[in-house]
Protein backbone atom coordinates (compact mmCIF):
# COMPACT_ATOMS: atom_id res chain seq x y z
CA UNK A 1 0.00 0.00 0.00
CA UNK A 2 1.49 3.27 -0.59
CA UNK A 3 1.75 6.08 1.64
CA UNK A 4 -0.89 8.06 -0.05
CA UNK A 5 -3.07 5.33 0.26
CA UNK A 6 -2.20 4.19 3.92
CA UNK A 7 -3.43 8.13 5.05
CA UNK A 8 -6.56 8.24 3.07
CA UNK A 9 -7.38 4.73 4.74
CA UNK A 10 -6.52 6.58 8.02
CA UNK A 11 -8.59 9.50 7.47
CA UNK A 12 -11.28 7.34 6.57
CA UNK A 13 -11.37 5.14 9.56
CA UNK A 14 -11.35 8.45 11.70
CA UNK A 15 -14.41 9.09 9.18
CA UNK A 16 -16.23 6.14 10.68
CA UNK A 17 -15.09 6.58 14.10
CA UNK A 18 -16.80 9.95 14.36
CA UNK A 19 -19.41 8.61 12.80
CA UNK A 20 -19.85 5.98 15.54
CA UNK A 21 -19.42 8.61 18.27
CA UNK A 22 -22.95 9.61 17.11
CA UNK A 23 -24.01 6.48 16.34
CA UNK A 24 -23.95 5.86 20.06
CA UNK A 25 -25.91 9.08 21.43
CA UNK A 26 -28.66 8.75 19.32
CA UNK A 27 -28.95 5.22 18.81
CA UNK A 28 -31.15 4.69 21.65
CA UNK A 29 -32.91 7.76 21.79
CA UNK A 30 -36.86 8.17 22.71
CA UNK A 31 -39.14 10.52 20.01
CA UNK A 32 -39.16 13.11 22.83
CA UNK A 33 -35.53 12.98 22.78
CA UNK A 34 -34.87 12.92 19.12
CA UNK A 35 -37.16 16.37 18.72
CA UNK A 36 -35.11 17.90 21.72
CA UNK A 37 -33.84 21.46 20.29
CA UNK A 38 -30.28 22.19 19.51
CA UNK A 39 -28.02 25.14 19.67
CA UNK A 40 -28.57 25.46 16.22
CA UNK A 41 -31.75 28.04 15.82
CA UNK A 42 -34.88 25.43 14.10
CA UNK A 43 -32.75 22.84 14.26
CA UNK A 44 -33.29 19.46 16.12
CA UNK A 45 -31.56 16.58 17.42
CA UNK A 46 -33.07 14.89 13.65
CA UNK A 47 -32.26 17.68 11.82
CA UNK A 48 -28.49 17.39 12.75
CA UNK A 49 -29.04 13.52 11.84
CA UNK A 50 -30.84 14.18 8.43
CA UNK A 51 -28.08 16.77 7.51
CA UNK A 52 -25.36 14.64 8.16
CA UNK A 53 -27.32 11.95 6.08
CA UNK A 54 -28.23 14.32 3.43
CA UNK A 55 -24.71 15.65 3.14
CA UNK A 56 -23.00 12.04 2.45
CA UNK A 57 -25.37 11.50 -0.11
CA UNK A 58 -24.87 14.16 -1.57
CA UNK A 59 -20.58 13.83 -1.56
CA UNK A 60 -22.00 10.24 -2.68
CA UNK A 61 -23.45 11.57 -5.64
CA UNK A 62 -20.66 14.25 -6.40
CA UNK A 63 -18.38 10.79 -6.36
CA UNK A 64 -20.16 8.57 -8.61
CA UNK A 65 -22.40 11.33 -11.00
CA UNK A 66 -20.48 14.60 -11.29
CA UNK A 67 -23.11 15.49 -13.91
CA UNK A 68 -26.06 14.93 -11.21
CA UNK A 69 -23.94 16.76 -9.04
CA UNK A 70 -24.04 19.60 -10.91
CA UNK A 71 -27.99 19.89 -10.40
CA UNK A 72 -27.56 19.92 -7.11
CA UNK A 73 -24.97 22.77 -7.15
CA UNK A 74 -27.38 24.63 -9.27
CA UNK A 75 -30.79 24.16 -6.70
CA UNK A 76 -28.06 25.44 -4.26
CA UNK A 77 -27.24 28.80 -5.99
CA UNK A 78 -30.99 29.19 -6.24
CA UNK A 79 -31.48 29.00 -2.71
CA UNK A 80 -27.80 29.72 -0.84
CA UNK A 81 -29.59 30.98 2.76
CA UNK A 82 -32.01 27.97 2.70
CA UNK A 83 -31.27 24.82 0.66
CA UNK A 84 -29.26 23.36 3.61
CA UNK A 85 -32.25 24.04 5.81
CA UNK A 86 -34.85 22.92 3.88
CA UNK A 87 -33.20 19.72 2.91
CA UNK A 88 -32.64 18.47 6.44
CA UNK A 89 -36.70 19.69 6.70
CA UNK A 90 -37.62 17.48 4.35
CA UNK A 91 -35.81 14.46 5.73
CA UNK A 92 -37.36 15.17 9.30
CA UNK A 93 -40.43 15.21 7.54
CA UNK A 94 -40.45 11.92 5.43
CA UNK A 95 -38.65 9.70 8.43
CA UNK A 96 -39.59 8.85 11.27
CA UNK A 97 -35.82 8.91 13.92
CA UNK A 98 -35.44 4.77 13.19
CA UNK A 99 -36.02 5.11 9.53
CA UNK A 100 -33.56 8.44 9.53
CA UNK A 101 -30.78 6.53 11.71
CA UNK A 102 -31.25 3.27 9.33
CA UNK A 103 -30.75 5.73 6.29
CA UNK A 104 -27.30 7.70 7.76
CA UNK A 105 -25.79 4.22 8.44
CA UNK A 106 -26.34 3.23 5.28
CA UNK A 107 -25.24 6.31 3.68
CA UNK A 108 -22.17 7.10 5.26
CA UNK A 109 -21.03 3.28 4.68
CA UNK A 110 -21.35 3.80 0.98
CA UNK A 111 -19.57 6.98 0.87
CA UNK A 112 -16.78 5.30 2.84
CA UNK A 113 -16.63 2.28 -0.01
CA UNK A 114 -16.51 4.74 -2.58
CA UNK A 115 -13.73 7.00 -1.48
CA UNK A 116 -12.01 4.05 -0.08
CA UNK A 117 -12.26 2.43 -3.92
CA UNK A 118 -11.25 6.19 -5.56
CA UNK A 119 -8.81 5.49 -8.28
CA UNK A 120 -5.33 7.88 -7.02
CA UNK A 121 -5.47 11.42 -8.15
CA UNK A 122 -9.46 11.40 -8.41
CA UNK A 123 -11.39 14.92 -7.68
CA UNK A 124 -14.57 15.40 -6.56
CA UNK A 125 -16.79 18.29 -7.35
CA UNK A 126 -18.20 20.38 -4.50
CA UNK A 127 -19.87 23.45 -3.99
CA UNK A 128 -16.90 25.10 -3.91
CA UNK A 129 -13.28 23.83 -5.41
CA UNK A 130 -13.54 20.07 -6.61
CA UNK A 131 -12.07 18.11 -3.74
CA UNK A 132 -9.33 15.35 -3.65
CA UNK A 133 -10.40 11.96 -1.69
CA UNK A 134 -8.14 13.24 1.21
CA UNK A 135 -10.00 16.58 1.53
CA UNK A 136 -13.58 15.36 1.73
CA UNK A 137 -12.77 12.72 3.75
CA UNK A 138 -11.19 15.49 5.99
CA UNK A 139 -14.00 17.52 5.32
CA UNK A 140 -16.72 15.23 6.33
CA UNK A 141 -14.80 14.62 9.82
CA UNK A 142 -14.86 18.34 10.22
CA UNK A 143 -18.40 18.35 9.57
CA UNK A 144 -19.51 15.22 11.30
CA UNK A 145 -17.83 16.49 14.42
CA UNK A 146 -19.67 19.75 14.60
CA UNK A 147 -22.86 18.28 14.18
CA UNK A 148 -22.24 15.71 16.57
CA UNK A 149 -21.36 18.81 19.02
CA UNK A 150 -24.45 20.21 18.43
CA UNK A 151 -26.30 16.83 19.59
CA UNK A 152 -24.46 16.54 22.22
CA UNK A 153 -24.92 20.13 23.57
CA UNK A 154 -28.55 19.43 23.57
CA UNK A 155 -28.56 16.25 25.17
CA UNK A 156 -25.85 17.52 27.63
CA UNK A 157 -23.09 15.05 26.88
CA UNK A 158 -20.05 16.10 27.48
CA UNK A 159 -17.78 14.56 24.86
CA UNK A 160 -13.81 13.68 25.15
CA UNK A 161 -12.03 15.16 22.99
CA UNK A 162 -9.97 12.33 20.82
CA UNK A 163 -7.14 12.59 18.27
CA UNK A 164 -9.69 13.07 15.43
CA UNK A 165 -9.62 17.19 16.24
CA UNK A 166 -6.76 17.40 14.22
CA UNK A 167 -8.24 17.22 11.19
CA UNK A 168 -11.04 19.76 11.79
CA UNK A 169 -7.69 22.10 13.18
CA UNK A 170 -6.06 21.57 9.70
CA UNK A 171 -8.97 22.38 8.08
CA UNK A 172 -9.97 25.39 9.86
CA UNK A 173 -6.39 26.74 9.62
CA UNK A 174 -6.13 26.44 5.85
CA UNK A 175 -9.24 28.01 5.35
CA UNK A 176 -8.16 31.08 6.66
CA UNK A 177 -8.03 33.12 3.72
CA UNK A 178 -11.36 31.75 2.63
CA UNK A 179 -13.10 32.95 5.93
CA UNK A 180 -12.32 36.81 4.74
CA UNK A 181 -12.95 35.99 1.30
CA UNK A 182 -16.13 34.76 1.76
CA UNK A 183 -17.22 38.16 3.81
CA UNK A 184 -15.47 40.25 1.23
CA UNK A 185 -12.28 41.13 3.14
CA UNK A 186 -9.09 40.97 1.55
CA UNK A 187 -6.80 38.18 3.59
CA UNK A 188 -4.07 39.11 5.42
CA UNK A 189 -0.48 38.67 3.43
CA UNK A 190 1.73 37.00 5.96
CA UNK A 191 1.30 33.76 7.49
CA UNK A 192 0.06 33.53 11.00
CA UNK A 193 1.53 30.72 14.05
CA UNK A 194 -0.97 29.00 15.12
CA UNK A 195 -0.19 26.77 18.21
CA UNK A 196 -2.90 24.64 20.03
CA UNK A 197 -1.96 22.92 23.28
CA UNK A 198 -3.07 19.08 23.28
CA UNK A 199 -3.83 17.00 26.70
CA UNK A 200 -0.69 15.68 28.05
CA UNK A 201 1.45 18.52 27.19
CA UNK A 202 2.20 18.08 23.40
CA UNK A 203 1.28 20.83 21.07
CA UNK A 204 -0.10 20.73 17.38
CA UNK A 205 1.68 24.06 15.06
CA UNK A 206 0.97 25.92 11.92
CA UNK A 207 3.10 28.35 10.11
CA UNK A 208 6.54 29.80 10.25
CA UNK A 209 7.46 29.80 14.32
CA UNK A 210 8.82 33.32 13.56
CA UNK A 211 5.34 34.99 12.49
CA UNK A 212 4.52 38.39 14.37
CA UNK A 213 0.93 37.25 14.26
CA UNK A 214 -0.16 33.59 15.78
CA UNK A 215 -2.72 32.62 17.43
CA UNK A 216 -2.82 30.21 20.42
CA UNK A 217 -4.77 27.68 22.88
CA UNK A 218 -6.75 24.22 23.14
CA UNK A 219 -6.79 22.42 20.24
CA UNK A 220 -10.72 21.58 21.35
CA UNK A 221 -11.61 25.46 21.45
CA UNK A 222 -9.92 25.90 18.12
CA UNK A 223 -11.96 23.42 17.00
CA UNK A 224 -15.17 24.95 18.75
CA UNK A 225 -14.08 28.20 17.09
CA UNK A 226 -13.60 27.70 13.82
CA UNK A 227 -16.37 25.15 13.51
CA UNK A 228 -18.50 27.79 15.06
CA UNK A 229 -19.82 25.95 18.21
CA UNK A 230 -18.70 28.32 20.34
CA UNK A 231 -18.15 32.12 20.65
CA UNK A 232 -14.92 33.54 21.14
CA UNK A 233 -15.68 34.78 24.10
CA UNK A 234 -16.56 31.65 25.80
CA UNK A 235 -12.69 30.22 24.88
CA UNK A 236 -9.22 30.46 25.79
CA UNK A 237 -7.81 31.33 22.51
CA UNK A 238 -5.31 34.45 22.40
CA UNK A 239 -4.67 36.21 19.59
CA UNK A 240 -0.94 38.34 19.48
CA UNK A 241 -1.31 41.27 16.45
CA UNK A 242 -4.57 42.85 14.75
CA UNK A 243 -5.33 40.57 12.06
CA UNK A 244 -4.56 37.46 13.93
CA UNK A 245 -7.56 38.70 15.89
CA UNK A 246 -9.92 39.64 13.41
CA UNK A 247 -9.56 35.76 12.03
CA UNK A 248 -10.64 34.64 15.47
CA UNK A 249 -13.72 37.14 15.16
CA UNK A 250 -14.57 35.61 11.27
CA UNK A 251 -12.87 32.22 11.35
CA UNK A 252 -14.64 29.19 9.53
CA UNK A 253 -13.74 25.77 8.92
CA UNK A 254 -16.86 24.92 6.22
CA UNK A 255 -17.47 26.16 2.96
CA UNK A 256 -20.69 28.42 2.25
CA UNK A 257 -21.94 32.02 3.24
CA UNK A 258 -20.24 33.15 6.03
CA UNK A 259 -22.03 32.06 9.57
CA UNK A 260 -23.65 33.69 12.12
CA UNK A 261 -21.91 31.92 14.99
CA UNK A 262 -23.34 31.26 18.24
CA UNK A 263 -23.85 34.27 21.12
CA UNK A 264 -21.17 34.20 24.25
CA UNK A 265 -22.59 32.22 26.88
CA UNK A 266 -20.94 33.75 29.49
CA UNK A 267 -21.75 37.54 30.91
CA UNK A 268 -18.10 39.54 30.29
Amino acid sequence: MSDAAAMIGGLLDDLLDESAEIDLMVGELTPGQWALATPAAGWSVAHQVAHLSWTDEVALLAADDPGAFAGEVTKALERPDSFVDEAAGELVATHGPDALLARWRAGRQRLHEVLRTAPAGTRIPWYGPPMSVASMATARIMETWAHGQDIADALGVTRTPTARLRHVARIGVRARDYAYAVRGITPPGEEFRVELSVPGGESLTYGPEDAPQRVTGPLLDFCLLVTQRAHRDDLAMTAVGPDAGQWLDIAQAFAGPAGTGRPPRKAH
